[in-house]
């Protein structure tokens, strides 16, 4: 199951080791001679360097613990969990919105993020020479590395804002290369940058039943249309954001909403673009995503963190599938015929992230779910909504509702109408990573996080510090975003 990653770890032993003590760890790592790179000028080899790209997401660094604080912990949807004295490091902070650029879990996310981008760089930089490997395959997967890219920008600059563009595989004796990567960028420039990525992307990618059923988990054009249109969402380009979403062809709502987050529903019809885990040695799966938020304490199977908040089980409305698909409660059986005991010291617990499936009791073979069509479908509603096209946006929302077992929406004006998506949304998406970063693009975040408990300061808490490390290397380069 799931072979597509498996490879990675022989290249990253040549190519990703010995790395730069910089801080971004962006400049070429290891020079390649002219007999070792005509080991990989080859097919499997040209796919080699971007199956390393998707290796990364598998890391603890990319897609865990730090990544769960940033995005859902920080949320009003979840709080820390685990042992009241078991801070996580500074899992504690996050739930509080008191963490600096000093905390662990800031730095960790940026550093791993740029991590990625210097392999995407390095895939960009070597395919052109691999001659002997199929031009279509090389072209398919330079589509790939840019794609991947463009993930890892938007993931960056919905964080820390303004960050540097790091976009080739830098010199390490070009002073203007040093400079590049510790240099700020404006938000504008970043959200620049990762269109152009994607519309190259979706010149060069496949749809998604082009691949074979291996490599199933690669990126494909819808994936490509789909990110691009949920950018054009963050930067309000409503007609763009539309007209993207229109291009998601090719998807549809699987019946069964709960099926999705099971093993037998990754990749499913709904699915357009996963993080995959694995399971198999040596590629052992997305590392702690699963332990980190399973249930603690007797009975229990993991480390308890990021339980789901009152404020996000108060946002079910009756008869709503999805609470009980996305929210694990003590005292109750799971799908599998797990039986979850009152003696876990959590009420609740994310159950998006739960697997039974672990190697080394660490690594899950769980999927993480990116983009469904189901966002789609919203982005779709909402952009339509803002056009003016109120009456069109309503029938989309509801098949979005129906799907979880729910009425029509009464809401007919635009302005209800904006609250009723922005809070399918929420109940839809919860803890996929997506609830920190709406509340700060629709402006809700301040009274959103009073209500949760939290004081969030405007003007500052809508994005994450850079971290202190950074700035200190890039010694005048970059400044501190406001308020930290």
């Amino acid at each position: 199951m799931k072979k597509l990653y498996i490879s990675a770890f022989v290249l990253s032993a040549l190519f990703f080791t010995g790395c730069s003590n910089d801080f971004l760890d962006t400049e070429q790592t290891e020079a390649i001679s002219t007999t070792d790179l005509d080991l990989f000028n080859n097919d499997a080899g040209a796919q080699g360097f971007v199956t390393a790209i998707y290796s990364k997401f598998n890391d603890w660094d990319m897609s865990s613990f730090s990544w769960i604080g940033l995005t859902s912990i920080a949320s009003d949807d979840a709080d820390k969990g685990s042992s009241p004295g078991d801070t996580g490091s500074d899992k504690d902070l996050l739930d509080a919105l008191t963490y600096n650029a000093s905390s662990g879990s800031v730095e960790e996310v940026f550093t791993a993020n740029y991590q990625g981008i210097n392999r995407c760089n390095q895939a960009l930089y070597y395919l052109p020479q691999l001659d002997k490997a199929d031009a279509n395959l090389r072209t398919r997967l330079t589509g790939e590395a840019k794609f991947l890219r463009a993930f890892m920008y938007f993931t960056l600059v919905k964080t820390y804002g303004g960050v540097p563009i790091v976009d080739h595989l830098p010199n390490p004796s070009s002073e203007a290369d040093r400079v590049m990567q510790l240099t700020r960028k404006s938000p504008t420039e970043v959200y620049a940058f990762i269109v152009a990525d994607l519309t190259d992307a979706i010149a060069a990618l496949p749809t998604k039943g082009t691949y074979a059923a291996s490599e199933k988990g690669r990126a494909s054009q819808g994936a490509a249309y789909a990110l691009l249109s949920k950018v054009y969402l963050y930067q309000k380009e409503w007609k763009k954001a539309l007209d993207n979403a229109n291009l998601v062809v090719g998807y549809s709502l699987v019946t069964d909403y709960a099926s999705q987050y099971k093993l037998s529903g990754e990749n499913d019809a709904e699915s357009i673009f996963e993080i995959q885990g694995t399971g198999s040695t040596p590629a052992k799966g997305i590392q702690g995503y699963s332990a980190t938020q399973g249930a603690r304490g007797a009975g229990g199977w993991g480390w308890g963190f990021n339980t789901p908040s009152m404020s996000l089980v108060n946002a079910y409305e009756n008869g709503d599938v999805r609470k009980n698909a996305t929210i694990i409660f003590a005292g109750t059986t799971l799908y599998d015929g797990r039986v979850v005991p009152t003696t876990v010291e959590n009420p609740r617990y994310n159950y998006k992230a739960y697997s039974s499936a672990y190697t080394d009791a660490w690594e899950s073979d769980a999927n993480i779910k990116y983009l469904r069509y189901a966002e789609v479908l919203l982005i779709k509603a909402e952009a339509m909504n803002e056009l003016g096209q109120t009456t069109t946006a309503i029938p989309i929302l509801n098949d979005v509702r129906k799907r979880a077992g729910l009425l029509s929406t009464t809401a007919v004006s635009q302005a209800d109408v904006r609250t009723a998506i922005w809070k399918e949304r929420r109940v839809e998406m919860a803890f996929e990573h997506d609830r920190f970063f709406d509340l700060v693009r629709t402006g809700q975040a301040k009274t959103a996080f009073t209500t949760d408990g939290k004081n969030f300061t405007v003007g500052k808490n809508e994005v994450f510090p850079l971290p202190q490390k950074f700035l200190s290397e890039a010694n005048g380069l970059s400044t501190q975003n406001p308020g930290y």
